[in-house]
Order: C-alpha cells, then structure tokens, then sequence
C-alpha cells in the first residue's frame, strides 16, 4: 500500500463525517484509514450536576460567564448524549464512521478530584456502557483524558494547573481509567490541546479557569498573562509525561493501546516571502504547536520560546526532560484554519504575556484580500491546504505517526439553518470535500 512504501507520515483522520462526493470517496483513501467523529465531555453530554458528578471548571466557568459561551449553552443539557449516547452511536453506526473520540469527564468518575476521596460509580457505569455500546456497533472508541475540564475541587484547594500538586492526582486518574477502561480502550489521548486550553484560560480569560492580567471582571481572578501560561502547560506536560510512563510500564504490554496528546495547530502563513515574515511564522508555529509538540519529542522548549521568555519560562529536570522526550506513540493534530503571519516589533510599553512574546500579527486577509473562503464564524477561513503543509511535522519532530484528531467547521449557523438547508449543507461538504482532498495529497 503507497502509504507503507512512503513511511515518511502516516496520517489517521478522526473528526469527518464522510459525505458523498463524486470522485472522493472512502475508497479513495488507504484500506487503512480511519474516519471518525468526535466531541468531548462537556460539550456533548448534559447531565453536569446527576448522578453523582462533581463540578468542573467548565461548569464554574459556564454559571458566571454565560455570556463567552458559543451558543449560550451551558453542560445541564448539552447535547443530552448522557441519556441519548444509544440513539446517537446508532447514528454512527448508519453514518459508517470507523471510531468516535470522547472525553472522560474527570469529575464525573471522581467528583473530587482525588481517588482517595471516591469514586463515582455511576460516573463509571456510564462509561462502560458508552464503551461497550460503541464496540457493539463496530465502532473503535478513542478516549480523551482531559478536554478542558478537571475538576473544580481540585482548583479550589490548590489552584489546578497552577500547582505541581495536579501531576500526582492526574495521574492516579489516568491510572484508574487504564484499569478500568483499557481491556477495551485503544487509542489514549492523555490532554487535549494543552496550548489552547492554557491561552485562553490563563492569558486571554475567554475559557476556565479566566485568569488574566490585563483584562479582568468581576467574575474573573487576577492572573499573570507572562507567567501563569507557561506554568500551566508545563504542569500538564508532566501530567502527560508521567501518565504515559505509567501505561507503558504497567498496561502497554497487557492491553495493547497507543497513547499521544493532541495540539491546535493553526497553519502560519507568511504575509509576504521576506525573511522577516518567514522567521515570524516559524517563531509563531513554534509558540503555538512546538510549546507541546517540542518537549514531548525533545525534552524541551523550543529555543525561540527559551531566548524570548527567559526566566518566566519553567525548566525540567534532567529525569522529567528524559521522561518526556519520546513520550507518546502518536502525536495528534487539531486543524481548522490558518492565519498570515509578519513580524510585530517588540515593545517595552506592552505588559509581558503569553499572547504577545511571540512578537508576530496574525491576521486574515491581504491587501483587502481574505486567506480563503469565509466561514460563518468571523475570522476563521477555509485553508485546506495547511493540512497537507502540516507535513512539516515529519521533519520538525522526527517523523511521528501522526491523527488527526479534530477538524470542521467551525459553525455558527446551526442554530438558524432549517431541515431543509442542513441536509443540503454545502458549506459544510465544501470544507470536508477539500480538506479531505488535501490530506490525500499529504499522504502521497
């Protein structure tokens, strides 16, 4: 098969609702591909405060900022999976997707963060009956650790990601689940965009825990944007780092999984082919994909990160930057668009942060052009062909097996389309139809 012979990137796709387009089809990819959907916890299941469940960040952030949440909604109802996952795993089954990624949500199996401080068996019951559900029906489940939400106990009594105190107790959850899950679960991602997760939570306060240093209401803490950031993504990296020490020592052999983590990856685009604008994509692509992706193939942050955050950037120890380097199976991508890039000189009058040390603008359009087709969601354009230049990554990081693990459409019509115009949806089969035709050529 051409993809054995290139072994140069093997790519799996997870996160396509295949659609019937004249000359792609599943045929078209490898007998091997894997199309998949996939949500995550608090997005899709309801059921935030029954049967047993603690809250999560998540459930905090979405009762006092009501107003930041796509759609208004909150995880009371969701999407209801939690009562409806037999209905909507028959869905799948008549859609023919191969595997469907889920997260696990923390506080749902150990409503206090702890495992010393109990177990919510109904949480479990649930997940058994979801994993066994979707084996039934032919369906490989690929389960998510942590998407965003740990628990809020856990926030409360020492400050979350802020504290090394996280990496003991993640990794006893993560212990619990391998036991418990693992017979069954063969696809492990230990967190879930780490790099989003900690920008927009602890630099940007437009997700959990909305800390901030220079924007704050009355409803967010007070945070450092230069420093917290970096601490945060530090800790979930030896989260993940331990985590998979631990599978690999005590259930890999046994159980027969792969375990990774999954980064966004927003494609950079050079504004202009001049030196100043290359260097700025590739410092960009750095800070946002290489702040993970670097360390758990490394064992450290990339030098870009290290010569302009200086101190405010954490440093491992020699036994956690060995157990780091090498520390996944596969590396998982989340793509959905892209931005120009052009270097953005530094300023002392601008507060240190995360969201500024890379020194770059990004923006969307050039010389009153956009990067691509509009979305329905300002500010995100079609850029298919950044999932085939992401073949970057087979250079960048030593040729990892490598999934896709999420891409779509970010969408904002869905609220307002009709039956009618959601069945023909041609804004939707455009982007799969392209983004799939560019992950093709990736692969040749």
């Amino acid at each position: 098969m051409e993809v054995e012979q290139w072994q140069l990137l093997q790519l799996v796709v997870l996160g396509y609702l295949v659609v019937s387009i004249e000359a792609l089809n599943r045929s078209s990819f490898p007998a091997d591909f894997i199309f998949g959907a996939g949500s995550s916890a608090y997005q899709c299941e309801g059921a935030a405060y029954m049967d047993g469940k603690g809250p999560s960040i998540w459930d905090t952030f979405a009762k006092l900022h009501p107003e930041k949440i796509l759609d208004h909604r909150d995880g009371n109802i969701a999407e209801d999976f939690y009562h409806h996952y037999k209905e909507d795993i028959a869905l799948m089954k008549q859609l023919g997707l191969d595997s469907f990624r889920f997260s696990i949500s923390w506080s749902r199996v150990l409503p206090k963060g702890k495992l010393s401080r109990g177990v919510n068996q109904q949480g479990v019951d649930f997940y058994n009956n979801l994993i066994d559900e979707l084996i039934s029906n032919g369906i490989q489940p690929f389960v998510t650790l942590l998407h965003y939400d740990p628990p809020q106990a856990l926030e409360d009594e020492y400050g979350g990601f802020l504290s090394p105190s996280i990496v003991d107790d993640y990794v006893d959850y993560a212990d619990f689940c391998f036991k418990e899950f693992g017979d069954r679960v063969k696809y492990w991602v230990t967190i879930n965009e780490p790099n989003l997760f900690s920008s927009n939570g602890y630099a940007a306060s437009t997700g959990p825990p909305c800390r901030c240093s220079d924007y704050v209401d009355e409803n967010c803490k007070v945070g450092n944007s230069g420093t917290e950031p970096y601490v945060a993504v530090h800790h979930m990296l030896l989260c993940h780092a331990f985590a998979v020490k631990l599978y690999r020592e005590k259930y890999q052999e046994i159980q027969k999984g792969v375990i990774g983590i999954s980064v966004l990856a927003e494609w950079k685009v050079p504004k202009y082919q001049t030196s100043s604008c290359l260097k700025a994509a590739s410092r960009a692509m750095d800070f946002q994909f290489g702040w993970i992706f670097n360390p758990v193939t490394f064992g450290d942050y990339p030098r870009t990160m290290r010569s302009i955050v200086g101190h405010r950037l954490p440093r491992f120890t020699k036994a956690q930057s060995k157990t780091l380097k090498g520390s996944y199976d596969f590396l998982g991508v989340n793509y959905y668009t892209a931005y120009y890039v052009e270097d953005a000189a530094f300023s002392s009058n601008v507060n240190l942060s995360y969201t500024t040390d890379n020194h770059v603008n990004l923006t969307t359009e050039k010389n009153g052009i956009p990067l691509g087709q509009p979305t329905s969601y300002e500010g995100y354009y079609f850029y298919p062909e950044g999932i085939e230049e992401l073949v970057y990554i087979k250079w960048k990081y030593k040729n990892p097996l490598v999934y896709i693990t999420e891409n779509g459409l970010l969408d904002v019509r869905n609220s307002s389309l009709s039956i009618e115009d959601s069945l023909k949806d041609e804004l939707r089969i455009s982007f799969h139809h392209q983004h799939l035709a560019y992950l093709l050529k990736a692969i040749k």
